[in-house]
């Protein structure tokens, strides 16, 4: 990837034609060492949030083994840039062509099933293996995450003792339980709840697990979306996982999506036109601002303009903008509000922050759109949930006010209970 040192640098240099992906690394890898130094358990990455390859490689780099894969396309694309990561296939309804591939191919043991039958296609597709690690997805009740993944995936509470019973004795190896509290969870004890919810399913099936996976969902800073800091969330887990009924050497498991890679990204785009508060972008909801369409996120956003001397960022008093993509399609388009300054104009440039996660990730080809080029830059991203003081990221002093630290510092140790 071409290096700039900040996205102005890129506007000023080349004034892209199409949508650019900026990508920092760095913000990437100062996420991946925090989560390995704070939070006490295993972190799995889920590859889903961002499957680009130098988001693998960063998280590789800088201490994260493990990661969730939900296709055997995501498994190849990690052992091609990390291989030799520990896998879990979490996906919970698997074809037997991907099973069979990911456990005599890849050399995946771990499987997430929430039915009998998952079960049973997992275990005739191995071959009756009984070196498998079988993790049961719970459906638990949660509250506070800006998206709800319940209804798709997990057991019910109800029916899950004598689905956690039947895994126990399918393995000589782990049985474990996860969960998912949800997308962009916005409350530490929704996972300290979950787990609650979880330990008295292990009770009522009357076995013990080897694994404990809180799932995802640990949240990002956006615009209106101030979360509390993640030390609070692992304080939760933690007070949850002290009252599990587990044995000593339960391990405890995460799979962070968004809070590893949202920071790791943006994406800068141009003005194509101005109809009073609304832009018309060259991206949209079918390329990188899916979240921005459909979940109606206001993204942190800055405008540039290129000047008869390079470029500058606009600066003057803001109003609210709204966004429409590039193609013919009404519902690609973005409410916002988007503060930008006023005078914002066709041919200026807008960088839209906080795209790590579920940005390129989503972009389709429709209308013939979707080309995205990536590149790197050195700059601080937007905002951040990891906090200056122990930051490598190169933070401009005009860009210092904008960076904003959550995180107590605490350089807590990682360690199995």
């Amino acid at each position: 990837m071409q290096m700039y040192h900040t996205s102005l640098d890129l506007v000023r240099e080349r004034s892209p034609e199409h949508p650019v992906a900026i990508a920092r690394p760095a913000a990437a890898s100062l996420a991946a060492r925090w989560f390995q130094d704070n939070f006490k358990g295993d972190v799995f990455y889920a590859v889903k949030a961002n499957p680009s390859p130098w988001v693998i490689k960063a998280l590789a780099e800088n201490g994260v083994s493990a990661f969730d894969v939900a296709s055997v396309p995501e498994i190849a694309l990690v052992r091609a840039h990390a291989p030799d990561a520990r896998l879990a296939f979490m996906h919970p309804v698997k074809s037997r062509a991907s099973i069979r591939a990911a456990y005599f191919d890849h050399g995946v043991r771990t499987f997430a099933l929430d039915t009998h039958e998952e079960l049973e296609k997992i275990l005739e597709t191995t071959e009756g293996a009984q070196d498998l690690n079988l993790i049961v997805r719970l459906a638990v009740q949660t509250e506070g995450a800006a998206y709800s993944l319940a209804g798709k995936f997990g057991v019910d509470l109800n029916q899950a003792p004598s689905l956690l019973l039947a895994a126990r004795r399918a393995t000589q190896d782990l049985m474990g339980v996860s969960f998912h509290v949800g997308s962009q969870c916005m409350r530490p004890t929704a996972y300290s709840a979950a787990m609650a919810q979880a330990s008295r399913a292990l009770v009522r099936a009357g076995v013990l697990a080897d694994v404990v996976d809180v799932g995802g969902g640990f949240p990002s800073i956006y615009p209106g979306m101030t979360p509390p800091a993640l030390d609070d969330y692992f304080d939760a887990i933690q007070r949850g996982f002290a009252e599990m009924m587990v044995h000593e050497n339960t391990e405890l498991w995460c799979e962070p999506g968004r809070a590893l890679v949202a920071e790791a990204s943006s994406i800068v785009t141009c003005v194509e036109l101005r109809k009073d508060d609304a832009l018309y972008l060259n991206d949209g909801a079918y390329g990188g601002l899916f979240d921005a369409a459909h979940a109606r996120w206001p993204f942190p956003v800055k405008a540039m303009r290129r000047t008869e001397h390079g470029a500058e960022v606009l600066d003057g008093p803001l109003r609210p903008f709204r966004f429409f993509g590039p193609t013919c399609d009404a519902i690609d388009y973005m409410p916002g509000p988007f503060w930008l300054p006023e005078d914002v104009a066709e041919g200026d440039f807008i960088e839209i922050g906080m795209l790590g996660a579920y940005g390129v990730t989503m972009a389709t080809r429709f209308n013939g759109f979707g080309d995205i080029e990536t590149v790197a830059c050195e700059d601080a991203p937007a905002a951040s949930m990891f906090g200056l003081a122990r930051r490598s990221i190169p933070v401009p002093r005009s860009e210092t006010q904008n960076v904003v630290s959550l995180n107590k510092a605490r350089g807590r140790k990682r360690r199995r209970k």
